[in-house]
């Protein structure tokens, strides 16, 4: 019998198979603890097999990225897997992790802030790099235990301040955002002096301004318009000249590339370039002489783009606004400095642009922007939605215009353009949009391949609904991440065959790529394309797509911590959520006055087993019947604050439809939804 049971289980190895008990590598880890992993050592003999590892309380602490598991495996379809922790195994090289260090007897201990890692570790005195109590440091994991944890040594101070503070410190660390600049990098930012007029063409006369958030400290993008009588308009979108500064090969050409973009903070920015260039040379300050790349575009009355061209310029901005300010001169009150923009002319150009966008069919998903107010102190004053204006989407516009051209003059010049790729969605992923969508009686066309327009006709039909927002979201998940590539498969979402990034090169290296391209194919002098072709190129585009990503999980680390920072002495109070999510840990919800995550055990909303639905759209009893849905609205009560790691965890006090939620007797014989 053993002989014949081995000789299956080699049988299904060749066969391609994975076997049902295997140790696995742990690759990444979502917001809702479920884990993607790799066989390891890795199959050689093929694509890698696709293993999605769910989340398991009873596994200790919970597994992070390059943790080795041994894994109970369960085959789900070809090179498709579903895995079940059943403990975690030694890893092979040592880890950091970091955390607040506190003081206990005979040590210290590190209570880790990634909400991912349930265990303390024990640090000795010698090993605590004099750390003071309430001080967050980044430590080295050791072998061996001490007073009963495993041990860690300090290996770096990161410093303590207020909690706004510290959580931004948190998510540069966890996130290895490098936040100091090379002495080298730090140098020849500090050597770079004004840029001179010489061979650039002479802006300076043009009243071109510069429109960003109240806060923005960087100014790197400019624009003007003038209509013409025949209902079309002109339009100059001008950019900061960074590759002037920033040549290749530099050592602040190798910060940015390393850095990949800026990230940002409530409380701070770290910028991919040092701050003498990103808010000194390099950002477009009213009244000053600045070096420029430029696009001249003229569109016809139905938004067509007749012509453009791009030059190396000196502008000079005549005049700083905020997107409230432009705001409030579209509506007719002028403010000091408005007077000195085209408001009407840019105002006219957008509602162009806007229509022609529409008659596109692009994909308008507007997901509310959490926004934390500060007060004097650093405090946090509140956290808010913030609105979108007329003036963001009119800005979004003409960026979206220059991006464009800057891919199709490096298309006619045949030279080589990191473009900004966005595939169409998974199909399965469809599937499980139609089946939410049924749920509220909506529908996707079936047959044909499905464009950008279909999902805006969807959300211009629940526009102005309770339902709007979330299925904005359900769109948004089953959208592909959007990449930089130098290969051009176009961009979905904004229904464009040719799309690049050209309008932020202080903050995304791939605009300075791109800049350095125009420079080197239209010939507008130094500082244009590095070597390397097209193979180093696509390699830096690999690069700086997982920079993106990680500076979008650290901004979003941040806020889960600010927020619950800002509810900590709220416990025991209710909110109106909303569920966002359902996986096998619980319901995922959203409270509607903060956009805060939260956390309901579903050990806690039934007695008796409870499955989700293969796509995650619902909850279901064993008898099949709906228990809770995506979108579902409830009133939850916040039981748990974990200001460490940035986690809430809620139980259910009520729902809106009275069936979705069946009673379940607490501890203590009260009764509770």
């Amino acid at each position: 019998m053993r002989r014949r049971k081995n000789a299956n289980r080699t049988k299904k190895r060749r066969d391609g198979r994975l076997p049902p008990v295997a140790v696995l590598e742990v690759l990444d880890v979502d917001e809702d603890g479920v884990a993607t992993a790799r066989p390891a050592p890795a199959r050689e003999d093929g694509p890698p097999p696709r293993i999605q590892v769910l989340p398991d309380n009873r596994a200790g602490a919970a597994i992070a990225p390059g943790d080795r598991i041994l894994a109970r495996i369960e085959r789900l379809g070809p090179d498709t897997y579903e895995a079940r922790t059943m403990r975690r195994l030694p890893r092979e090289t040592d880890r950091s992790v970091v955390g607040i260090y506190r003081r206990v007897a005979g040590g210290g201990r590190l209570d880790p802030t990634d909400r991912r890692v349930r265990t303390a570790y024990a640090i000795a005195k010698s090993d605590s790099m004099s750390a003071r109590p309430g001080e967050l440091v980044r430590a080295e994991t050791r072998p061996g235990r001490r007073l009963g944890l495993p041990q860690a040594r300090v290996i770096e101070r990161l410093g303590r301040g207020s909690p706004v503070a510290t959580a931004s410190l948190i998510a540069i660390a966890e996130h290895d955002i490098p936040d100091r600049f090379a002495d080298a990098a730090t140098a020849e930012a500090e050597a770079a002096v004004a840029a001179l007029l010489g061979e650039r063409e002479d802006l300076r006369g043009i009243p071109l301004v510069t429109i960003d958030d109240e806060s923005a400290r960087d100014f790197d993008d400019a624009v003007w318009a003038e209509t013409g009588p025949d209902g079309g308009f002109r339009l100059i979108v001008a950019i900061a000249d960074v590759a002037w500064y920033v040549r290749p090969g530099s050592a602040l050409d190798d910060a940015a590339r390393e850095r990949g973009n800026s990230v940002y903070f409530p409380d701070r920015v770290v910028p991919m370039l040092p701050e003498t260039l990103s808010n000194g040379w390099c950002s477009l300050k009213p009244g000053e002489d600045r070096p420029c790349l430029a696009v001249h575009l003229r569109f016809d009355a139905e938004g067509r783009k007749r012509e453009h061209r791009f030059v190396r310029g000196l502008m000079r901005s005549a005049a700083r606004l905020t997107y409230t300010e432009l705001q409030a001169a579209i509506e007719g009150k002028r403010g000091p400095d408005t007077g000195k923009a085209p408001v009407e002319a840019l105002h006219r150009a957008f509602l162009v642009l806007n229509d022609a966008r529409r008659a596109r069919g692009t994909l308008d998903l507007e997901i509310p922007e959490r926004r934390v107010r500060l007060a004097g102190d650093g405090s946090i004053a509140g956290i808010e939605r913030r609105r979108t204006l007329d003036a963001h989407r009119l800005i979004e516009e003409f960026m979206i215009a220059a991006n464009v051209a800057a891919a199709e003059t490096l298309e006619e010049k045949r030279a080589l353009c990191v473009y900004r790729v966005h595939d169409s969605p998974d199909p399965k992923k469809i599937e499980a949009l139609r089946e939410m969508l049924g749920s509220l009686g909506l529908n996707l066309p079936r047959g044909g391949a499905l464009r950008a327009i279909h999902f805006s006709r969807l959300l211009d039909r629940v526009a102005d609904t309770p339902e709007a927002e979330l299925v904005g979201e359900a769109i948004l998940r089953t959208q592909a991440q959007a990449v930089y590539s130098t290969a051009n498969i176009g961009h979905f979402g904004l229904a464009l065959g040719r799309y690049a990034h050209f309008t932020s090169p202080i903050r995304r290296y791939a605009d300075l790529m791109v800049h350095r391209s125009l420079i080197a194919a239209c010939g507008l002098g130094e500082g244009g394309s590095e070597g390397g072709g097209k193979e180093r190129a696509e390699a830096v585009a690999e690069h700086i797509s997982g920079t993106e990503r990680r500076a979008a999980a650290a901004e979003r680390d941040a806020m889960d911590r600010l927020c619950s920072i800002f509810l900590a002495d709220r416990t025991g109070g209710e909110f109106a959520a909303t569920i966002a999510g359902i996986t096998r840990a619980g319901l995922f919800v959203r409270l509607d006055e903060t956009g805060a995550s939260a956390l309901v055990p579903l050990s806690t909303v039934r007695a008796e087993p409870l499955r989700v639905d293969p796509h995650g759209v619902r909850l279901t009893d064993r008898r099949g019947r709906s228990v809770a849905r995506l979108g579902d609205a409830l009133r939850v009560r916040l039981d748990e604050v974990h200001t460490r790691t940035g986690s809430l965890v809620c139980s259910i006090v009520s729902v809106d439809t009275p069936a979705a939620i069946g009673r379940k007797r607490p501890p203590g014989g009260a009764t509770s939804f």
